[in-house]
């Protein structure tokens, strides 16, 4: 089981620093009117219009590998063994000890009330 999350983190990661190399590469809708009066990148790697198609597209997939392998260890981070409690549960049942004799202290009274009582002689 560790072996998959490992793999779906990996895969979690090479898909965000894609997403973040592509958003980065592609340029905004104000970027195609300087293109289109001759100004701007018109002689690009993918054109002036064809590599807004790839890289949207590339990062819209990115994006749903993302979201997917999200999902995958938010499932299987909240699985638990039915036969585990909680920690706290496993906190109380262990005796706390703090002389060296391993004489068990006594539980403090605490007021049932938010007000501070004051002990009277």
């Amino acid at each position: 089981m560790s072996l998959i999350l490992n793999i779906v983190q990996v895969v979690q990661l090479l898909a965000a620093l894609g997403m973040i190399g592509l958003i980065l590469v592609q340029h905004g809708k104000g970027a195609d009117m300087g293109a289109a009066f001759g100004s701007g990148s018109s002689g690009s790697l993918f054109g002036a219009s064809g590599g807004a198609n790839f890289l949207s597209r590339t990062t819209g997939v990115l994006a749903a590998v993302f979201f997917v392998c999200t999902l995958g260890l938010a499932y299987f981070g909240n699985l638990r063994p039915a036969s585990s409690g909680s920690v706290l549960e496993g906190a109380a049942a262990a005796p706390v000890t703090t002389e060296a004799s391993g004489a068990v202290p006594a539980p403090a009274v605490v007021p049932a009330s938010g007000a501070a009582q004051i002990p009277t002689k």
